[in-house]
């Protein structure tokens, strides 16, 4: 520089400083109007990012301008040297530095007006994204399962069976945080008027629960759970924390005649912002197609994508030839067998039957369609010639159309343990079901079930904890956690578990029974029969009670139990009475029973090997043959009792 002047100092006579600090600011406030004006206009996400990518293109190319090149009252020229004659005078650059000032505070400005909108907007949970989103939470009219009744009142339970229900879904997760790529789907809210829609709007979010839980390396919580907080007045964190969670998928359908209106919002669990949300409006026909586009803008939001493990393949609930009406009737198959009673069993059935008739192909229909048939048998007592009829004709065709399904062959698993009792080839029909759907929790569960009859329970009990991990408010999949700690030896976490589904399903069937149970196992006479009698089954309640009995001094009381419950339940109860006989330590009495309980084809038979009671006496040669006819393994990693 002719005039000594150092760099910085020439930088500061081309206002290059103001014309970056003026840039960034810009730039700043543009982009914030990128991510929250543009989906509302349905601009596809990539225009954001090229915003993005053209403004930092732009920054090096803004400072090379400012340094070549000045604003004079003859227009724009290049900047003259400092020593030039032709060089700004004092004054005149004075002048233009205030001309800079002005728009870099108006700009400065603007961003303040824009940065307080946000904070305010995040402050505001009770509108996240708009009337529509913040009524996701409305009363719940279907569950996944046939077992999963939503909660009763929480003021039913005790304060400390509350606490457990709190603390248990954490204390799975006192390994690990809440990982970043984890989201929970709420139940998406009915704005369509009309309740018979509500089908629609939930089978809306179980299909993202279907498609998201296929994406690598993210955890998805299952419906049931995910489900329980429609309508929640709790705040995202608390949720989120619940739910073992990062995010939280929210959002309202609205459909009209052949339009169809969703708007969806993905949030932060931590503080309630908005990470990512947009609104469609589309034709009905178009309805898969906006399934998936939502699926691909909350996997691009938590920068995770469609990897399958070796052996999986992608399921899906949608008919293969894009009926409509066809995926509508399966919606409302689901929504119905949600909730357990024989007539909407029934009724489910009816609804999947409408599905395959209307799409013969329709695979998954077919898997639902054989499940509720063999609901009808296990719940409801349906003869076994009937659902053997039925359900095997369903679950063939399933196999045949889509060798592939994982409903399917979770499907052929339940049958061939509960009609068939064939216990290794349900485990390996099961095998197959995860190998298929690896992050399916149900296909988890399922596995485990199938392995606890096999007498593999530690790795009965590692897929149970990986299945809650998915879905940490099932209450009905916390007395397997119980039995599998149980007959592991392990009696204060089994018990812990077993309050925790109490506190989540106050007065649900056998929670008290297992209770009872462990306090029998634990020698607590007076707590096994306090928890017997709460039992509200009165079948279960009676062996409840007739188990409790045993340990206790009232020798004339416990045989009065066992000769009440051998008169009064023998027919379906066997399996039940060979326990009792085991815990009074009669052998003899024991085998007699189970015998009987094999020939009617108990499903307790099952769980033999997790039961301690029953094996005290694996070393009998009479347990070996035992097993052999009921096609089960004679070894087992329980813990029999002493």
């Amino acid at each position: 520089m002719t005039d000594g002047r150092g760099f910085f100092a020439e930088l500061k006579r081309r206002h290059v400083w103001r014309v970056a600090a003026a840039y960034a600011i810009a730039a700043w406030l543009l982009v914030q109007i990128a991510t929250q004006v543009f989906p509302f206009f349905d601009i596809p996400n990539w225009v954001v990012r090229l915003v993005v990518i053209l403004i930092v293109i732009g920054f090096p190319i803004a400072a090379v301008c400012a340094w070549v090149y000045e604003l004079t009252p003859e227009g724009i020229r290049r900047t003259e040297p400092a020593d030039s004659p032709k060089a700004r005078t004092e004054h005149q650059h004075r002048r233009v530095a205030r001309k800079l000032n002005i728009v870099i505070a108006g700009v400065l400005i603007a961003a303040i007006v824009v940065a307080g909108w946000r904070l305010y907007a995040t402050g505001s949970r009770s509108a996240r994204t708009s009337s529509a989103v913040a009524q996701t939470r409305a009363p719940d009219s279907a569950q996944r399962d046939r077992d999963n009744a939503a909660p009763a009142s929480a003021a039913k339970a005790t304060d400390s069976a509350k606490a457990a229900a709190e603390a248990a879904p954490q204390r799975l997760r006192t390994v690990q945080s809440v990982p970043a790529k984890s989201v929970a789907v709420l139940p998406f809210a009915n704005d369509s008027g009309d309740k018979d829609e509500q089908f629609f709007s939930d089978g809306l979010s179980e299909d993202l629960i279907n498609v998201l839980s296929q994406f690598s390396g993210l955890k998805v919580i299952s419906r049931n759970s995910a489900f329980q907080f429609r309508n929640s007045k709790d705040s995202a964190d608390r949720i989120g924390r619940k739910l073992g969670v990062a995010h939280l998928l929210e959002g309202s359908v609205r459909r009209v005649g052949e339009e169809v209106r969703i708007t969806a919002a993905l949030v932060s669990a931590a503080d309630g912002s908005i990470i990512w949300s947009q609104h469609y409006d589309k034709p009905y026909k178009d309805l898969f197609a906006l399934q998936d586009a939502i699926t691909q803008a909350v996997a691009d939001a938590l920068q995770t994508r469609l990897v399958l493990s070796p052996g999986a393949v992608m399921q899906s609930d949608r008919p293969p030839s894009g009926n409509l009406a066809a995926y509508a009737a399966y919606q409302r198959g689901m929504a119905l067998a949600a909730i357990p009673s024989e007539a909407n069993t029934r009724r489910a059935i009816e609804a999947f039957t409408e599905a395959t008739r209307l799409d013969p192909r329709y695979a998954a229909a077919y898997a639902q369609l054989a499940s509720r048939w063999l609901d009808l048998f296990a719940a409801w007592g349906l003869p076994a010639d009937q659902v053997d009829a039925n359900a095997r004709e369903a679950v063939d065709t399933a196999l045949r159309l889509d060798p592939d399904s994982s409903l399917a062959h979770q499907a052929r698993a339940e049958f061939l343990r509960s009609v068939d009792m064939n216990f290794r080839g349900a485990e390996a029909e099961a095998r197959y079901a995860l190998q298929l759907a690896p992050n399916d929790p149900d296909a988890k569960i399922l596995l485990g079930n199938m392995l606890r009859r096999l007498g593999q329970v530690q790795r009965a009990l590692d897929l149970t904890r990986q299945a809650l991990e998915s879905n940490p408010r099932n209450a009905f999949w916390y007395p397997w956690l119980s039995i599998d700690l149980t007959a592991l030896g392990r009696l204060d976490e089994a018990r812990q578990a077993t309050m925790t589904a109490i506190s989540l399903q106050p007065g649900a069937s056998t929670f008290h029974l297992q209770l009872a149970l462990i306090e029998t196992l634990a020698g607590h006479p007076d707590a096994a029969l306090a928890a017997a009698k709460k039992e509200s089954n009165p079948s279960w309640r009676a062996w409840g009670l007739a188990v409790a009995l045993q340990i206790g001094p009232d020798r004339a009381a416990a045989d009065a139990a066992l000769e009440r419950l051998v008169a009064n339940q023998a027919d379906s109860f066997a399996y039940s009475v060979a326990q009792v006989l085991a815990l009074r330590g009669d052998p003899d009495g024991m085998f007699q029973w189970l015998d009987r309980a094999w020939a009617q084809r108990d499903p307790g038979v099952g769980l033999m090997l997790a039961d301690r009671m029953i094996l005290r006496y694996r070393d009998d040669p009479r347990f070996a043959a035992f097993c052999k006819k009921a096609g089960l393994p004679a070894i087992t990693d329980t813990v029999a009792m002493e």
